[in-house]
């Protein structure tokens, strides 16, 4: 038990307070989105709706839902999530697991790190990286926005890092007993570093999610475009012919109010599978963060 000081509680007052005002300004556009998308017509057009609907209505969902072209770029978007969610954890893993090891054990690590952070501090460019993709035949294609994104070096170093924490005693132990170094990755290092896992995860599910530059350049088909690519051209570009929207299905509800379903649908998905890995994401980030 410690004492605590007049200017402690000071302190720690003003930080709630910090964090509260942070939370509430995550929060309160997110509110306003779903009242807007709750709302009427005539309440959204004249812009009289804060953080509860006015008119209370689910139209804009149902139009949201049964228009093609959303659901398409939904199930799009997801299977973009998954397979570049599987691969980038595949590679990163390999990657951070190799890489962990010392110039003893792996004579090459140097040369391969340097070049990894080479990659973080030098790119391309947007041009030398559409040629190259129209050059491998990926264009219009899942792949153009999968592999170019397949490997982040951020990543990769948190793993990395976390992989290094774990005592060497445990791969001596089951080497002595005639573990290869595939039962050890396996059976050793993938169920301790969960922690990292689910964090680096939870890094490339929402990348691939939110990212929809890629979409719009490497995309010819508008039915390729994933969900992100789609709500970037409807509530941006307001290019509502582009996505082969009918005019006729908006004029008993405000562009404003689809707007806003849309949008808290391309939201929610994110917001659903946060909780159940938050658990994990702390611990992730600090102990990845500890060594070089």
């Amino acid at each position: 038990m410690y004492h605590k000081t007049t200017a402690y509680r000071w302190f720690n007052a003003v930080n709630q307070l910090f964090l509260i005002g942070i939370s509430l300004l995550c929060i309160l556009p997110l509110m306003h989105v779903l009242a807007v998308s709750f709302s009427g017509k005539a309440a959204a057009t004249a812009n009289m709706i804060t953080l509860w609907p006015v008119d209370f209505t689910v139209e804009s969902y149902l139009k949201t839902v049964n228009n093609p072209n959303f659901i398409q770029s939904l199930f799009y978007s997801v299977y973009r999530t998954v397979l570049g969610t599987g691969i980038g954890m595949a590679v990163t893993v390999f990657a951070g697991y190799a890489l962990s090891k010392t110039y003893l054990e792996f004579k090459s690590r140097n040369a391969y790190m340097w070049f990894f952070v080479f990659t973080m501090l030098f790119s391309g460019g947007l041009v030398p990286n559409y040629i190259l993709i129209t050059n491998l035949g990926l264009i219009n294609t899942i792949w153009a926005l999968v592999l170019p994104s397949a490997l982040s070096v951020y990543n990769m170093i948190l793993l990395m890092n976390f992989f290094r924490t774990i005592p060497a005693e445990l791969e001596e132990a089951a080497t002595m007993d005639g573990a290869g170094i595939i039962r050890i990755f396996f059976k050793i290092h993938l169920p301790i570093s969960m922690p990292a896992l689910v964090t680096i995860t939870l890094f490339t599910l929402v990348f691939h999610w939110n990212s929809w530059f890629d979409g719009l350049i490497y995309m010819m088909d508008t039915d390729k475009y994933p969900l992100a690519t789609f709500l970037q051209t409807i509530v941006v570009q307001q290019d509502f012919s582009k996505i082969s929207i009918d005019p006729k299905d908006l004029e008993n509800l405000s562009q404003r109010t689809v707007k806003s379903a849309q949008i808290f649908i391309g939201a929610l998905p994110i917001m659903l599978v946060y909780p159940f890995l938050q658990k994990f994401f702390i611990k992730g980030i600090v102990v990845g963060a500890v060594k070089e």
